[in-house]
């Protein structure tokens, strides 16, 4: 029996998510249908893939081996995609957009809006992808867009940067006066709401701001969508690094108190794989972008990770 791209694409996704519930929630298919494409790919290949643990699914020495050829096999497949589009020369089909929880910041519906009007044989998928899902999924041709909050730091990605969004350390207001007042120290002592690994960014700029300085958060809840860590810090539950816009409407509600020290800033990108930079749909991305980001600039990728 051949394997097929979406046998493979699943068992990318299983392999990063190390879940089949979320691997098959990602890729939109059922539960079963996700197994269905594992277990194929193990029987005609006569390889175990994974290992199944208490709480995930790990992958075998054998599974890590194939992965690396199967992320390099998709992204051929939507290279070469990329390619057939150029050469027909038309601006049509179906792009994939990866794009923060967070659609205002990143004017998403801007930009969709001016494509479409530039080019009505588009149609675009937008997923909400936290940033270091994005970066992975660009790699294997899941996405063919990508909108980062961080570092451009893929060599084998053309970086766009749209702005620099600035961040402030909040907390419930019932704490205002430890927070106003608190040092370094004492802002890592308090509970803190951090981020999982998914959110790369985030947690970035916290060992910036606490971690240069040789400090440890007192974390008390990880969250990996920045809508619940803000949901969670006006329940009052704990600190947060939240961006500035959203921070100074939680202090004009009264809900939220600021650290006068603890600000910092992150940049915000779009990206693709290079290879794919002639492609028809890219290119009117891009240029839909700088309709709605007359500032955006193109980025080098930073040296070293």
């Amino acid at each position: 029996m051949m394997i097929d791209l979406v046998q493979l694409r699943t068992f990318v996704a299983v392999a990063e998510e190390q879940h089949l519930t979320r691997a098959a929630e990602r890729l939109h298919v059922s539960q079963s249908a996700a197994s269905a494409h594992v277990r194929a790919i193990e029987e005609s290949l006569d390889i175990q893939l994974f290992a199944r643990t208490n709480r995930s699914l790990e992958l075998t020495r054998a599974g890590k081996m194939l992965l690396r050829q199967a992320k390099l096999l998709l992204n051929g497949a939507a290279e070469f995609t990329s390619f057939a589009r150029d050469i027909r020369g038309k601006t049509e089909g179906n792009l994939i957009v990866g794009a923060s929880s967070d659609p205002l910041s990143s004017r998403i519906g801007l930009v969709v809006a001016g494509l479409r009007a530039q080019h009505p044989l588009v149609t675009v998928d937008v997923c909400a992808r936290a940033s270091a899902g994005t970066r992975q999924a660009l790699k294997t041709g899941e996405f063919d867009i990508g909108m980062l909050l961080g570092r451009p730091v893929d060599a084998d990605f053309t970086y766009y940067q749209l702005t620099t969004i600035n961040f402030r350390v909040a907390g419930p207001v019932a704490w205002k006066d430890k927070i106003e007042n608190a040092d370094w120290a004492a802002l890592a002592e308090l509970p803190w709401i951090t981020p999982n690994g998914t959110n790369l960014a985030y947690a970035f700029m916290l060992d910036r701001l606490f971690g240069e300085r040789g400090l440890e958060l007192n974390s008390v809840v990880r969250f990996d969508n920045a809508a619940l860590g803000r949901a969670l810090v006006h329940a009052g539950v704990g600190m947060l690094l939240m961006r500035e816009e959203y921070a100074l409407e939680g202090v004009r509600a009264g809900d939220l108190a600021l650290s006068p020290i603890a600000r910092t800033e992150c940049p915000q990108f779009i990206a693709h794989v290079s290879s794919r930079g002639n492609d028809p749909l890219i290119r009117a991305f891009i240029d839909a972008a700088s309709e709605a980001w007359p500032d955006m600039k193109r980025m080098a990728p930073l040296a070293h990770d």
